[in-house]
């Protein structure tokens, strides 16, 4: 599961796709709608929001909205109501990383938008707000091991 940081608009089909079902798959471990997934770390941040479904619901919004500027057809019923602005926060560090993780996506599966936005500086997801500090705890152990040694 990979609940994206940077702005939606940045993923190619595939990508949003895939973030539109496991938002939705995360939406409905938040409601206690099923037994997998209840322990993933990318849960974390909307867990630690004191409404952790209106902070999903937020998120979904924002891919509908990049979904619906494309054409594409996702259902708004299988989201809940957008009642006021909830924001989270993330890290500029964690931005990075999934922009370096993302732009090595997308050079293997859209060579053309990999060339687009390889140069860009990303923005981030609508319902985050930027702070300092580095890559969040909760992605792999892995990542992080590799990003301490390249910063040092």
């Amino acid at each position: 599961m990979r609940l994206w940081t940077v702005h939606p608009r940045y993923l190619d089909a595939r990508g949003l796709v895939a973030l539109w079902r496991e938002a939705l798959l995360a939406r409905a471990v938040l409601r206690g709608r099923t037994r997998g997934y209840r322990h993933h770390p990318q849960l974390e941040r909307f867990r630690a929001h004191r409404r952790p479904l209106a902070a999903i619901d937020a998120y979904l919004h924002a891919v509908l909205e990049e979904a619906a500027a494309r054409g594409y057809a996702f259902r708004r019923a299988r989201v809940g109501v957008r009642r006021r602005r909830i924001v989270l926060r993330a890290t500029r560090g964690q931005l990075a990383h999934e922009w370096r993780h993302l732009l090595r996506k997308l050079k293997q599966r859209s060579p053309a938008l990999h060339a687009r936005w390889r140069r860009s500086a990303p923005r981030p997801h609508p319902l985050f707000r930027l702070v300092a500090g580095g890559v969040a705890g909760w992605e792999r152990a892995r990542d992080r091991r590799i990003i301490a040694r390249k910063t040092r």
